[in-house]
């Protein structure tokens, strides 16, 4: 009985620790090209420079959309630069607080730029 009992424990112990591990949301999304590198402020400060661009940016996500993760913010003191993730990531994972190094093009977006992100690496 005991046996049955420790073998039991044993199939409910790895069967919830498979499940658990299925249902994590992956953490990276879409391949990076190797665009060049810059930082926020540089995007910020001189946008027309990097508009059509493709681009690679790190940050920490200072906002992210509340209700789907599909897009975040990356914050400086100069200001914001959205970071769109709809065609890579429509339900991403929420990672406030965290940081993350996003590739995409800087395009227009109301009354200023974001970033269409095509791959994003929540580190």
């Amino acid at each position: 009985m005991r046996t049955i009992l420790i073998l039991c424990a044993v199939i409910l112990t790895a069967g919830g620790y498979y499940a658990w591990h299925a249902m994590q949301l992956p953490s990276h999304y879409g391949e990076f090209s190797g665009s060049k590198e810059v930082s926020v402020e540089q995007v910020l400060n001189r946008p027309q420079t990097y508009l059509g661009k493709t681009v690679t940016v790190r940050g920490t996500i200072s906002e992210q959309c509340k209700t789907m993760g599909c897009y975040f913010f990356f914050s400086t003191p100069k200001g914001k630069l959205r970071v769109e993730l709809k065609d890579v990531a429509m339900n991403a994972p929420m990672h406030e607080g965290g940081p993350a190094r996003v590739e995409g093009q800087i395009v227009t977006y109301t009354d200023g730029y974001q970033l269409y992100a095509s791959a994003i690496d929540f580190e």
